[in-house]
């Protein structure tokens, strides 16, 4: 399945790109199609800012989005980072009490706003203090009205952007009269990506491991994303209750677990359970080795005396199949999570202590023993410690790999 965006570059004054606008698109046709502009910006901030890869529309320099009424209402660009993106206003939005409210509060959040299409009235005029661009539209506007409102509003601490600009007299004529951005067909037409989409089950999975990557971990943000999904939130609580050490009561809440199994815990618990919802599709033996390297890596750390951290060597066990179970590549995946250095290191170079781990780990699944002699001498751990861990790890798995 794939995702189609545009993207239009936005110059300046030099004519160097400095950003570019993102027109939705739903197929190889590049132009707009027939879709209701709410849902059209939905879809478009999932399939660009939160798809897995790399994306070469929101690669770079800053994107400019539209936003309908309903959508900055609701607030829905504080879902983006704010150094990357541009929130254009569209046209169409109503400049009432609620609008105010909402590009106040954006604004205070440090996004950058943009007015898109914008024709002077009075309803506009206390919006301005809180906009950083206007964008005028060259043929909608006019040329000639276009550069008089620039001239009327040189003294506002705002940037102009010419849009439609279709010809080179349109753009000396507009550089001439003040304007800092310049877009449209002169420079160059809409280009269309393609990318490929990630399933909804895996972009929730996505969400969930940022979170729990983090420090300190949300928490309270990882509760809304399980509690958005019935499967995660049932799986959840599965896992949590086939802990060792029971409780008198089930537990029947994410709250309730992370205040009887603690934060280290609850962390590990739901990577299990990311790791389940990711591999839904998938083979069964995939999920139990993820789990069963996590426990092992887990296991090894906390036995010895290496410096890693036992939750920073779950993590690293349970990610190192992380490409398999999500269809995409190591690098790409893993720059969208906020691991440490040395987690990083370890899955993409098996490098550091913990890339050492995951290396005996492959030795010990390949049976290559003198290797596995090799990576315990260098890491200081006894090749009893090895085998141990790995029946530790296999009895872990087995209280889990039917639940999911």
């Amino acid at each position: 399945m794939y995702s189609y965006v545009a993207r239009q570059p936005i110059l300046n004054r030099q004519q160097r790109t400095v950003g570019y606008e993102l027109l939705f698109r739903d197929g190889e046709s590049n132009a707009f199609p027939l879709i209701e502009a709410n849902k059209a910006t939905c879809r478009l901030l999932v399939e660009n800012y939160m798809a897995v890869g790399d994306n070469l529309a929101t690669a770079g320099q800053r994107t400019f989005i539209n936003f309908p009424h309903e959508s900055l209402i609701r607030l829905l660009p504080l879902l983006l980072p704010k150094r990357r993106v541009v929130i254009e206003v569209l046209e169409t939005c109503i400049p009432n009490d609620e609008l105010f409210i909402a590009i106040k509060h954006l604004h205070r959040n440090g996004y950058v706003i943009a007015l898109d299409d914008f024709e002077a009235s009075a309803e506009w005029q206390r919006f301005l203090p809180y906009v950083h661009i206007i964008k005028l539209d060259l043929i909608k506007l006019g040329l000639e009205k276009s550069c008089a409102f620039v001239a009327e509003n040189k003294h506002r601490k705002i940037k102009f952007l010419a849009e439609k600009v279709e010809t080179h007299q349109d753009f000396q004529i507009s550089l001439d009269a003040g304007f800092h951005f310049f877009q449209g067909y002169f420079f160059s037409k809409p280009e269309l990506l393609k990318n490929r989409q990630i399933e909804p089950q895996k972009l929730t999975t996505v969400r969930l491991l940022q979170e729990i990557c983090r420090e300190p971990v949300n928490f309270k943000m990882v509760e809304q994303i399980i509690a958005s999904d019935v499967s995660l939130s049932y799986l959840l609580l599965r896992y949590v209750n086939t802990a060792t050490t029971r409780t008198v009561e089930p537990i029947s809440s994410f709250k309730q677990a992370l205040v009887y199994l603690g934060e280290d815990k609850v962390r590990m618990f739901v990577g299990v359970v990311a790791t389940a919802h990711a591999a839904l599709n998938k083979p069964k033996e995939l999920y139990s080795m993820s789990l069963q390297r996590a426990r092992m890596c887990e296991v090894l750390v906390a036995n010895s005396n290496l410096k890693a951290k036992s939750e920073q060597a779950f993590l690293t066990g349970m990610f190192s199949l992380l490409d398999a179970l999500l269809d995409s590549s190591l690098d790409q995946l893993l720059a969208l999570l906020p691991l440490q250095d040395e987690v990083q290191t370890a899955l993409l170079h098996h490098q550091g202590q913990l890339g050492q781990v995951l290396a005996l780990l492959d030795a010990y699944e390949q049976a290559d023993w003198s290797k596995v002699s090799v990576y315990c001498t260098e890491l200081g751990i006894p090749e009893t410690l090895v085998a141990s861990s790995h029946q530790q790890a296999l009895d872990w798995t087995n209280n889990y790999e039917n639940l999911s």
